[in-house]
């Protein structure tokens, strides 16, 4: 009963632990430019359990730290919770069984879980992204010759501020409005808007 008590607060323990320090240092700010990579592919904010599924979104494995911990917490929890039953106490196989195949089924819930949720986040990210392809901005921040600038824009009502480069490398003046043409990565490619 002691080993499944440890698997249970080791799990608890763990999946504690990351939700801390991955919040405090190694969260991501939902932004549109974590979107897209510089060659136009689809990144996993750098997160080491993240892996791509076949259409090429990001999405957990089943290897994965979070699922991992999901599996041991779960085996703990059952085997410790058969333990306490007295029709199969001292049954070490039957319980190391039922607790393994519990595990497993609850991680493999928690893993489609998350992956719905990632793949559900990366559509309306993508269309974000999409719909900002030839809106108007502001620069709020002077784009130097080949160098980086911020231009503000807005979004469903919200207004946003992100870096910039013009297309040409051409330098741009604060308050002058411009284009944006692309956006690769955290950087937003803009040109001039001409004037009438």
């Amino acid at each position: 009963m002691y080993f499944y008590v440890i698997c249970l607060v080791v799990g608890l323990v763990f999946t504690l632990l990351c939700a801390i320090f991955g919040h405090f240092f190694g969260g991501h700010d939902a932004d549109v430019g974590d979107v897209e990579g510089a060659d136009g592919s689809v990144g996993t904010g750098g997160h080491a359990e993240a892996g791509f599924a076949d259409s090429g979104v990001p999405a957990l494995s089943f290897f994965s730290p979070t699922v991992l911990a999901t599996f041991v917490t779960a085996f703990g929890a059952i085997g410790t919770i058969l333990s306490s039953i007295d029709s199969v106490r001292g049954k070490h196989l039957i319980i190391a069984t039922i607790a393994a195949s519990g595990g497993m089924a609850i991680a493999w819930v928690a893993l489609m879980v998350f992956n719905t949720a990632f793949r559900k986040m990366q559509g309306s990210s993508e269309s974000r992204v999409s719909r900002l392809i030839g809106q108007e901005a502001n620069v709020i921040t002077a784009i130097p010759a080949g160098g980086v600038g911020e231009i503000a824009y807005i979004q469903s009502g919200t207004r946003y501020n992100a870096p910039a480069r013009t297309e040409n490398g051409q330098p741009v003046a604060a308050g002058q409005l411009v284009r944006i043409k692309r956006v690769v990565g955290t950087q937003f490619y803009v040109e001039p808007l001409t004037e009438k």
